[in-house]
């Protein structure tokens, strides 16, 4: 089979999938299965009394009346599933907060069946505690923080770096996002609340708040640069002794940020980006100051603060009947901003987590393989490491799941397959979207809803629905 093949073949022998975008061409291989069913139906072993179906929907929201695998003869005989899924939320399993159709049934029927999954979502602003006791009650599903991560879960592994160090932290909400760091193990984080409310004068425009009513003390103060001598040169002691005061003041004695997080979407855009561009800018990331490095092209080249980014989504599926700009939208202005303030001298240094980026794949994965590992021995298995040989991510969004899953495809610690299921229930659109043969966005399949998508994987291993 070509290269140039529409059609490509899984790890697994005598399993047909498609890396097609259209419609037409997941139709295609729906005729190509339908016409050889042994390729994907292997004769049952067994049928399980247990079935799920939510008689409440029809059509692609049924998942069947039961499953037959074709490993073994009873539950006590199941081999441990080679296979995971891995989910976007909002698009997928929710919208605005509702559960689309089938996705409660759907989770229930892998916990049934011992299949393992994880939740990636590009999401954030809440403790992952929190948000997964959102999910279970929503989806009146039995998940943990184990097999749940949002954008900024793997911000943990930076606090080796910086536990001890001073750390600026924006979105959604400042207190949110401040309490969500120190949670993570951040011993001094500030907002641009903080800034504000310290020094007004450092953003002269209406804010969406007034400053008393947010903002904590900062932990030390921000850097003034001296007074200037008054006009005559036998001016008062008092003006000497104000200039003496300043003059032994030490940059050290100041408020330093050492790193700058985006913990979700921001609300505040024009104060956090004053903000940002006074440290991208500074000296060593003082708050105040500015580095002579600059007026010699040498931007970001004075230890200014990091900057991080906890996902990069430019839309994403809201209530609104069309997409909402999300933190990506907010990344793509301070970039274009830097761009004039540096007359395009440099690209703005950053790094970004969340999906698509790799950092995150990597994070979930190994989660996703400790997770499999420890469910699946509490469910009666042996030893299961290293048994993980291929993972669905079901997702909405080309631009962050699809392209995720197709760039990390195989080329993780454990070599695992990664299939992308592109669905249509959030920020895809046919009609819309049209991505060519090659294109990193371009899933492997595309599904109408969670449920054809996991009935679609199922069929892909192997089993039989009834």
């Amino acid at each position: 089979m070509g290269a140039s093949s529409s059609l490509r073949l899984l790890t697994r022998p005598g399993v047909v999938s498609c890396r097609s975008l259209s419609r037409s061409s997941t139709f295609a291989t729906a005729a190509l299965i339908k016409r050889a069913p042994s390729l994907l139906r292997p004769p049952p072993s067994v049928v399980f009394n247990r079935g799920f179906k939510d008689d409440s929907f029809s059509g692609s929201t049924t998942l069947g009346r039961r499953w037959i695998r074709p490993d073994a003869s009873s539950p006590s005989e199941w081999e441990a599933p080679s296979f995971a899924f891995a989910f976007d939320i909002d698009g997928v399993l929710l919208h605005e907060a509702v559960p689309l159709p089938g996705a409660s049934q759907t989770l229930k029927l892998l916990d049934y069946y011992h299949i393992p999954f994880i939740l990636l979502t590009n999401g954030g602003g809440k403790f992952e505690v929190d948000r997964v006791k959102e999910l279970n009650e929503k989806l009146h599903a039995n998940m943990t923080t184990d097999n749940f991560c949002q954008s900024h879960t793997p911000f943990q592994e930076l606090l080796p770096l910086y536990r001890d160090k001073t750390i600026l932290v924006t979105g959604s909400d400042y207190e949110k996002c401040r309490e969500i760091m120190e949670g993570y193990g951040f011993k001094s984080v500030v907002t641009p609340g903080d800034i504000f409310r310290a020094k007004p004068e450092v953003f002269p425009f209406e804010t969406v708040d007034r400053p008393e009513r947010f903002g904590k003390p900062l932990p030390k103060p921000m850097w003034e640069p001296p007074k200037k001598k008054g006009k005559h040169e036998n001016e008062g002691v008092e003006g000497k002794e104000e200039e003496g005061e300043q003059e032994e003041k030490k940059l050290e004695d100041h408020l330093k940020i050492d790193a700058m997080f985006v913990l979700n979407d921001p609300r505040d855009w024009a104060l956090d980006v004053q903000v940002f561009m006074d440290l991208l800018q500074s000296k060593e990331g003082y708050v105040g100051t500015y580095s002579e490095e600059n007026n010699r092209g040498n931007w970001q080249g004075d230890g200014q603060p990091k900057l991080y980014f906890s996902n990069s989504d430019l839309i994403w599926a809201a209530k609104y009947h069309l997409p909402r700009v999300g933190q990506g939208a907010f990344q793509h202005a301070l970039v274009g901003i830097w761009r004039e303030i540096t007359e395009g001298g440099r690209e703005l240094e950053r790094v970004s987590f969340g999906k698509p980026h790799r950092e995150t794949y990597e994070y979930a994965e190994e989660m996703l393989v400790r997770h499999r590992g420890e469910w699946l021995r509490s469910k009666g298995y042996g030893d299961v490491e290293g048994g993980l040989k291929r993972v669905y991510m079901v997702g909405d969004n080309p631009e962050s799941d699809i392209a995720g899953a197709n760039g990390y495809d195989g080329k993780g610690r454990y070599g695992t397959e990664w299939v992308s299921l592109l669905v249509e229930t959030g920020v895809f659109n046919s009609t819309r979207m049209n991505f060519v043969e090659g294109d990193p966005r371009k899933a492997d399949v595309i599904n109408m809803d969670v449920v054809e998508a996991v009935k679609w994987a199922l069929r892909n291993e192997g089993w039989r629905d009834e």
